[in-house]
């Protein structure tokens, strides 16, 4: 394992070159509980680190049209691309704030997701909204309040195969968080926006709710709870006009915050139903009756994840870096 800052300082001094090479430095392990694991993720699969020395990165996004991936530096208040042999360079500023005042220290979009037209859906801190990049230029508000008032800081979401958007809406964007004076909403919320545009308030007894995913037969919406005192993944039946029913625990990490870097945040699901969902220590890898398969474990507070390339490549926000692991599955929806 290369340690963090040695790694910082070799991959700040590649940034200056084209990124052609394939020999990518590697981070952390693969830690299997269950030996189903080794169908998913192979033995020999490594962490590999593509690019560095951001701020705090989040939701990536590959491009299938183009062959790159997009992610968030949420403090920088931009969106980055990267693409495979060329390396990083900025795709969009400013991406979640566009005021003129300081905006605190984490003012930009967080959640990226592409909606049934290919178009760039954005999770904005700053401007506390979901919104979208037109293709013929400038943004259009989805929503950006919840019965008059403005929402906190929407985190991340979800589309459903019918169109309507998913998406959580706790506290980390604004300025001082829960006690910010600016928050008007008390609580934090899971919505859905309907593709007619109306907002429907899902459930509000989550405490920080966080990242966001379906079943692959969308009967299951599990949602990431980041609170360090109730470190959980949530499920929830999905009713059929689209609501949810009582929500359980699909599993509880509670016991190790604290011990390792993170919390529960962004989720991705494999086309079997497996849920790979950032947690304390990287990425945690469930079968779908809940059992821990095991953990890729990047040994940073990692943030979110997406599948790439041509869907078995696994992508990880991880604090300054962006890694990915190979993996022997395929992505949802791939």
């Amino acid at each position: 394992m290369v340690m963090k800052s040695s790694l910082a300082v070799l991959l700040l001094a590649a940034s200056a070159l084209a990124q052609d090479t394939t020999n990518f430095p590697v981070l952390g392990e693969v830690v299997r509980h269950d030996p189903r694991l080794d169908k998913l993720i192979p033995k020999d699969a490594a962490i590999e680190v593509v690019s560095c020395c951001f701020d705090w990165t989040e939701g990536p996004v590959w491009i299938k049209d183009g062959g790159f991936l997009l992610f968030s530096d949420i403090p920088r208040n931009s969106v980055m691309k990267w693409i495979p042999g060329k390396g990083v360079s900025l795709y969009l500023k400013p991406s979640g704030y566009t005021g003129v005042v300081d905006y605190g220290g984490e003012p930009g979009s967080n959640g990226l997701l592409l909606d049934p037209e290919s178009r760039l859906i954005s999770c904005e801190h700053g401007d506390r909204r979901v919104s979208r990049l037109e293709k013929d230029g400038g943004k259009k508000t989805l929503v950006d309040s919840y019965m008059g008032k403005r929402l906190n800081s929407p985190n991340d979401a979800v589309f459903h195969s019918n169109g309507d958007l998913y998406f959580t809406d706790p506290p980390y964007g604004l300025p001082k968080q829960w006690d910010d004076p600016r928050r008007e909403l008390d609580f934090c919320g899971v919505y859905r926006l309907s593709r007619d545009g109306r907002l429907t308030l899902l459930t509000k007894e989550m405490t920080r709710p966080n990242g966001i995913a379906f079943s692959p037969d969308e009967k299951t919406l599990y949602v990431a709870q980041s609170d360090p005192k109730k470190a959980v993944w949530m499920s929830f039946p999905v009713n059929t006009d689209g609501t949810l029913g009582a929500g359980r625990v699909f599993y509880d990490a509670t016991n190790s915050v604290g011990k390792l870097p993170g919390l529960p945040d962004g989720m991705k699901v494999d086309r079997d139903g497996n849920l790979f969902a950032t947690g304390p220590g990287g990425v945690y890898v469930f079968s779908p009756d809940g059992t821990l398969l095991g953990r890729i474990s990047t040994g940073e507070r990692t943030a979110n994840c997406a599948w790439g390339e041509d869907g078995s490549v696994l992508y990880m926000t991880a604090d300054m870096y962006i890694c990915r692991i190979r993996t022997t599955t395929r992505g949802l929806r791939w």
